[in-house]
């Protein structure tokens, strides 16, 4: 894990942005957390431009270090994701002045003698670079900082390290991660992919609480090979799909393949704001590792497109944590688990709307 970037002694941006999607009360609890803006293999060159609870941003790299800093020149308000970079910061497509590590200024073109005063400094936000992204905290809470999510084995040897493409869904996060969660849509809705149109039943599971949100083993002869190599496993093959949940937008499922074979998939979902989500997922894997890494993110593409048909259409938009507003089956124990677990956190009326 690289270093913690510290924020800006007087950050100005840990307010609500205006035009914000979101209540104040429900922005600023999950500008306390730690969500991911960008893959850490994408900033490399030029600027890029992410969004975050509605707040435009601006990530870039200098001499080895990621500052994500909010998406204005100080000077004249130009969008700085609109420069280029020089090797020695972003540089303003409009004035020319550069940013360089910390979100400093260190040259304004026009008058090179002058001292550079704090002002023109960018505030910028604490970042980590873990798990092949780039992870964000807007507004942390000193005296209880979030821990950023844990995805299981990424680290461990053995085990090839994969960054899928982002993907962009118009829907809330909530619902996303809702959806990831739940083992009783596969026979419904992943049939291209991996599932059983025949296998429909969902054996019961138990959520079990922790710190962060819950964890869950969940066992069922649903093979995850893909359509048409569901003749690999063995018959009657006992799947462990290991399910851990860090609220509010986050989590992990590592499935157990015949064997000590083991696939991680690790779910991030990014709230750009309200009603969109752009959606970075890590894998880890200790098998197949011959296998073009370019087959592996099209395939799981195939997956989140047959998601992204049903997160996109669900009403509410937002996820109900009035557990009265929705009728509910046996097969939703971690939709209720996630439910009740971002109440606990203190999340308002924005999920209702």
């Amino acid at each position: 894990m690289s270093a913690i970037a510290s924020a800006h002694p007087a950050n100005p941006y840990s307010a609500l942005p205006p035009g914000s999607t979101f209540t104040e009360h429900d922005w600023r609890l999950l500008a306390r957390q730690w969500h991911p803006v960008a893959n850490s293999g994408d900033v490399t060159g030029a600027p890029l431009q992410a969004v975050l609870l509605d707040e435009a941003l601006v990530v870039y790299r200098v001499h080895g270090e990621v500052v994500v800093a909010r998406d204005v020149c100080p000077h004249r308000g130009v969008p700085l994701s609109m420069g280029s970079n020089d090797g020695e910061g972003v540089v303003c497509p409009y004035h020319g002045l550069r940013f360089g590590a910390g979100g400093r200024c260190n040259r304004i073109p026009s008058s090179p003698g002058q001292a550079i005063p704090a002002k023109l400094h960018l505030a910028t936000y604490p970042t980590v670079e873990r798990y092949g992204l780039v992870w964000v905290c807007l507004a942390p809470d000193a005296d209880n900082p979030a821990p950023l999510p844990v995805m299981p084995h990424w680290d461990q040897a053995g085990f090839q390290q994969i960054n899928c493409p982002p993907f962009d869904i118009n829907g809330f996060a909530g619902r996303q991660v809702e959806g990831f969660l739940d083992v009783a849509h596969f026979a419904w809705i992943h049939t291209g992919t991996f599932a059983d149109p025949a296998n429909q039943l969902v054996p019961d599971y138990v959520p079990v609480e922790t710190p962060t949100g819950f964890t869950v083993d969940y066992v069922s002869n649903v093979s995850n090979y893909g359509v048409g190599f569901h003749h690999l496993a063995p018959p009657d093959y006992p799947w462990l799909r290991h399910f851990e949940v860090h609220l509010p937008f986050c989590a992990s499922l590592t499935i157990h393949f015949p064997g000590d074979e083991r696939l991680v998939i690790f779910n991030c979902a990014s709230p750009v704001s309200a009603r969109r989500t752009r959606l970075f997922v890590p894998i880890a894997r200790n098998f197949n590792l011959d296998q073009p890494v370019e087959e592996v993110h099209a395939f799981n593409l195939r997956v989140f497109e047959e998601d992204r048909a049903m997160v996109e259409l669900q009403k509410p938009e937002r996820l109900p944590l009035d557990m009265t507003l929705e009728a509910h089956i046996p097969a939703d124990r971690s939709s209720i688990a996630y439910r009740r677990g971002l109440k606990k956190m203190g999340f308002g009326e924005f999920f209702l709307a």
